[in-house]
């Protein structure tokens, strides 16, 4: 009998459900809210009550691309978090809600495992390239910027992290501060392709070992724009490009510094990206580059499953169903989730 998996995602802004059979991708819909970007970021009470609004349509949708009724379903595997708490409640409660009524076992999945094993989505009709463990995520994100070695859907070590700011979070805040909008990465991942990356330098925070640092970054940039707005107030629209460029540039570098000196140490050859800041353009490009040259065999993940999506929270329930493991239905949502 096939065993048909519902996805349910809901840890920020978008509402997002899949569905997945025997670890076959076989629906994946996304609400996302463009109602904050009038406000320069997420606004919370704002993403919740969307989430309301969108969830019923969004599942029903799913199912129904799927192919399937509800009845088919053989568990329901939703984000606990870490994200936004009204957000996240929203899917939890619906889950259970769901379970309840159809009478099948929910999964809680930590949002962060599944931008993991986001390459592990199957599609029917495609290669399905897939890294073989242990292998190194390099996890970038807006709220999280780690290296983590995986050694089973199940086994998870961070061997490096952010210290204060995650890299998506550096990307939002320089792109509101050269006033370019938001999200800021695609805009200043766009802006750079027409720049000149080597025209600016800035500051490389030197953080030991394999933990990040980005907010010496950013305070870089502002010095820098602030000084040479006092000579030329037209310095910032004559040189957006140049400066998205550079500011890209100087990120990649610190990111994939530590994800070559993680290679080293481990001896792991088998390299991926994962998280909203591997749909980089540049990011992508350096590490297929950085790939080829040090023999690592590198997976990015499809653009669609980079940003937050239902998708990889099914294959990742899907894993721990298989696993036998079940949650409670008196488990809450979490907003931070201090390990895997």
């Amino acid at each position: 009998m096939p065993e048909y998996l519902l996805g349910i995602e809901s840890s920020c802004d978008d509402t997002s459900a899949a569905v997945i059979q025997d670890g076959y991708l076989l629906s994946n819909v996304i609400a996302s809210q463009q109602v904050h970007k009038e406000y320069g970021g997420v606004v919370p009470e704002l993403a919740s009550r969307a989430h309301e609004q969108n969830i019923v349509p969004v599942v029903s949708q799913a199912l129904q691309k799927a192919g399937i009724g509800p009845g088919d379903l053989s568990a329901i595997a939703f984000t606990r978090g870490p994200g936004l708490l009204g957000s996240l409640l929203v899917g939890t409660s619906f889950a259970k809600a769901l379970g309840i009524a159809l009478d099948i076992p929910i999964i809680m999945v930590n949002h962060l495992q599944g931008h993991l094993l986001a390459g592990f989505v199957k599609q029917h009709g495609k290669e399905n390239r897939q890294p073989a463990f242990p292998y190194l995520c390099l996890l970038v994100s807006g709220g999280n910027s780690q290296i983590v070695r995986v050694d089973s859907p199940l086994e998870y070590t961070i061997l490096g992290q952010t210290i204060d700011d995650a890299v998506g979070e550096a990307f939002d805040k320089c792109s509101k501060m050269l006033g370019l909008g938001y999200p800021g990465g695609p805009v200043i991942d766009a802006l750079a392709k027409q720049g000149d990356p080597e025209r600016f330098h800035f500051a490389k925070p030197q953080i030991p070992g394999l933990d990040y640092s980005f907010s010496g970054v950013k305070t870089s940039l502002l010095y820098f724009v602030r000084d040479e707005m006092a000579k030329d107030p037209a310095f910032l629209e004559k040189n957006k490009e140049d400066l998205c460029a550079s500011f890209q540039k100087t990120l990649i570098d610190i990111l994939m510094q530590k994800l070559v000196k993680a290679a080293r140490r481990t001896g792991i050859r088998e390299v991926t990206i994962g998280g909203g800041v591997s749909a980089n353009s540049g990011l992508r490009t350096r590490i297929e580059e950085t790939g080829r040259k040090l023999g690592w065999n590198t997976y990015l993940p499809e653009l669609k499953f980079t940003t937050d999506n239902a998708a990889m929270i099914a294959i990742a329930g899907y894993y721990r169903y298989l696993n036998g493991e079940r949650t409670s239905l008196d488990v809450a949502p979490v907003s931070r989730i201090s390990d895997y």
